[in-house]
């Protein structure tokens, strides 16, 4: 079970974060096809820079037992995927909750701009 806990430790906290943006449509839930899309380049995004990274010699794979050891490329573990769309996903609902927190707060200066206006 030691090779396998790093990717659960990634996969649980992905899976609440999902269930959050379930539960207040954040992300996925609010407009799927969007959110996949930016998801898609995102994490495509930072795996092509790992790649570069990893080609220039900036950095290697490090040696853990609690990595499945497998490679999707040379040097390139499984679980980084897993990392990366976990960054990603919480760039994307840390974006919203901060807009729409934004926008509650804003909401009442708004209506009595409205109301002194008329």
């Amino acid at each position: 079970m030691t090779h396998l806990t790093y990717l659960v430790a990634l996969l649980v906290p992905l899976a609440a974060m999902a269930a959050v943006d379930r539960r207040w449509r954040l992300v996925l839930w609010a407009e799927p096809r969007r959110a996949a899309a930016v998801l898609v380049l995102g994490v495509l995004a930072f795996l092509a820079w790992d790649v570069l990274a990893l080609g220039h010699g900036f950095y290697r794979r490090g040696g853990s037992s609690l990595m499945t050891g497998v490679d999707i490329a040379p040097d390139l573990p499984l679980e980084e995927v897993f990392f990366v769309l976990f960054l990603c996903y919480l760039s994307l609902v840390l974006h919203r909750l901060v807009h729409l927190l934004l926008a509650r707060r804003a909401a009442p200066e708004r209506i009595e701009e409205r109301e002194r206006s008329r």
